[in-house]
């Protein structure tokens, strides 16, 4: 029973993003924009230690988990959407736990993330993209699918405790785009300022970052076992922090 009703809301996520093409396409606008006038525009001017004079292989990784995280947060969304139309209230009084019904819409959101992500490793594999070891990308794939879980349960978390869809995607692009600056993406650890290091070292998404780029170069700032019992925890603590707030969520 339990896995059915996952299964379920896990689907429909699915059937919802298959559907919408315009999100597809239109999510990627901004990942190819940091790619192209970024990535190509100082690729010939930025050496990054270990790569030479090749930004646009750094910076990949941080596009891709910027991708990853950025769709994760739009997933918590459809919350606030199935809230105000009436299917969130047909759903939580039905005799399933609630933890079951977060447990599918954190796969599904992870899912889509997770999807959205490979589309843009496959772009920039015609980008300038060289991976260094065809299983570095098993090892991308798996932090890019932690990263979709822990920011999916994120937003759950956060859209358990608002009304609004507006105010929703204000506030997360309020805040992804800090945990996205300060995790790496654009520019090595080691370059920024020393009194920035300790807010890098915790900020979740550095860990992300710096293991979805050994996965895809080799090179990582942090030992890549680090990045990944960081992002785990991290993981498992927004999981059970997004399913608390939701079974506190009245309808």
């Amino acid at each position: 029973m339990k896995l059915n009703v996952i299964y379920t809301i896990w689907l429909r996520t699915m059937k919802r993003y298959v559907r919408q093409k315009s999100r597809i396409i239109g999510s990627i606008g901004m990942p190819l924009f940091f790619l192209l006038f970024l990535g190509l525009g100082l690729n010939s001017v930025v050496t990054i230690p270990g790569l030479g004079q090749n930004y646009t292989q750094f910076i990949i990784p941080g596009i891709v988990c910027f991708m990853v995280t950025y769709t994760s947060f739009q997933s918590g969304i459809q919350i606030l959407w199935d809230k105000q139309f009436g299917f969130l209230k047909e759903i939580l009084v039905a005799p399933v736990s609630r933890f079951d019904i977060v447990s599918g819409q954190t796969l599904g959101g992870a899912t889509t993330a997770f999807l959205q992500g490979i589309i843009i490793l496959v772009i920039s594999l015609f980008m300038g993209l060289n991976a260094v070891n065809p299983i570095g990308f098993l090892i991308a794939f798996g932090f890019m699918l932690l990263i979709g879980i822990a920011f999916t349960a994120f937003g759950i978390a956060m859209a358990s405790r608002m009304e609004d869809p507006t105010g929703y995607q204000f506030i997360t692009s309020f805040i992804v785009l800090p945990i996205f600056g300060l995790s790496g993406a654009i520019f090595p650890i080691s370059s920024l300022p020393a009194w920035i290091a300790p807010i890098t070292l915790c900020d979740p998404l550095t860990y992300g970052v710096e293991g979805i780029r050994y996965g895809l170069t080799g090179i990582s700032q942090i030992n890549p076992i680090l990045c990944l019992a960081a992002l785990g925890f991290f993981a498992i603590v927004m999981t059970i922090v997004g399913a608390f707030l939701f079974r506190k969520m009245s309808y």
